[in-house]
């Protein structure tokens, strides 16, 4: 396994129809467009700009990044990022 310098942190990029523009509740979950896994903010943000995009004519579908590395790990990013 290749060892790598840079400290490693996981972002999801997640999407799909929600239930109302004013939430964050999806419309049906099992239609959730969960992307993938990329191991920096930079990379993750590229990607969810890229579906954001292909979804601009949908109010109802939207992209989120979640910082995966804060969930599995809090007390390690105090800094932010």
């Amino acid at each position: 396994m290749a060892e790598t310098t840079e400290k490693q942190l996981l972002h999801l990029v997640i999407g799909g129809e929600l239930a109302s523009t004013d939430g964050i509740t999806f419309a049906d979950l099992d239609q959730v467009d969960i992307v993938g896994v990329y191991p920096n903010y930079a990379a993750a943000e590229k990607v969810w700009r890229a579906k954001a995009q292909q979804t601009v004519d949908s109010a109802q579908t939207r992209y989120f990044i979640v910082h995966l590395h804060r969930l599995l790990d809090p007390d390690s990013d105090k800094a932010g990022a």
